[in-house]
């Protein structure tokens, strides 16, 4: 392995299924130590076990990122594994609900996921990276649906907003972490064959799979031209 992941220690985030799994698998398969985490422990058990099936190395740690503070526990408990070089943000969640039935719980748990524990994470990681002087890369995930411009669809007032916010953060982190040597891209795919598609427009056609999003997140992360695209946020136009 002579890619940047090699021997780098690197959180993924709603790592259990979807995006998240296949991201943990490919970054593993590029070298990099990866460290999984989501709230189902059993599946997350299924996850690591691939990677190290593969050949790959890497913690499980279960972890409700839906909580304020569950961020700063995951990253401490991460702290004794090693130094984190690298963060792939890809936990998140989609209740499908008219802009009349969205009230403050699902706003509230929307946001708390999908885009406070973002930054929560990213804080962390972040803070991290600039005590140890080595640089980092971090990787959000946003949507098609945060993306200014493109097609939106009913009932994802909360989702598409938390979306928003993440590009907004993505490019706050990278002019703020460009003397650092720490870079922050995000990439926004449109339909991918998930669950949370099927929840959100099951009438859409997805073009692309978990793997495929996977393998690219993977390979941005392991390039020598990451660090060029910081503040970028890259859509995926991958609507059928």
């Amino acid at each position: 392995m002579s890619g940047w992941l090699a021997d780098r220690i690197v959180v993924v985030t709603g790592a259990s299924q979807g995006i998240g799994a296949a991201t943990a698998v490919a970054l593993a398969q590029r070298g990099a130590h990866v460290v999984v985490t989501a709230r189902n422990e059993a599946r997350l058990a299924q996850v690591l076990d691939q990677i190290r099936q593969s050949g790959g190395t890497g913690n499980a740690i279960a972890a409700d990122l839906g909580h304020e503070g569950a961020g700063h526990r995951l990253f401490t408990d991460i702290d004794a594994i090693g130094q984190v070089a690298g963060l792939v943000c890809c936990a998140a969640r989609l209740t499908k609900a008219s802009v009349a039935e969205t009230g403050q719980d699902v706003w509230r748990t929307t946001m708390q996921l999908n885009l406070d524990a973002v930054w929560e994470c990213c804080r962390e990681a972040f803070l991290r990276m600039a005590l140890a002087g080595q640089g980092g890369r971090l990787l959000t995930i946003a949507s098609l649906s945060g993306v200014y411009a493109t097609e939106k669809f009913p009932g994802l007032s909360a989702y598409n907003t938390s979306k928003f916010g993440v590009i907004g953060l993505t490019e706050a982190l990278a002019v703020e972490g460009r003397d650092l040597g720490i870079a922050a891209v995000c990439v926004s795919p449109g339909a991918v064959d998930t669950d949370m598609l099927r929840a959100a427009n099951p009438s859409l056609t997805a073009r692309l799979s978990p793997a495929d999003v996977g393998g690219l997140i993977a390979d941005l992360m392991d390039g020598a031209g990451f660090a060029a695209y910081s503040g970028a946020n890259i859509p995926l136009f991958s609507n059928g």
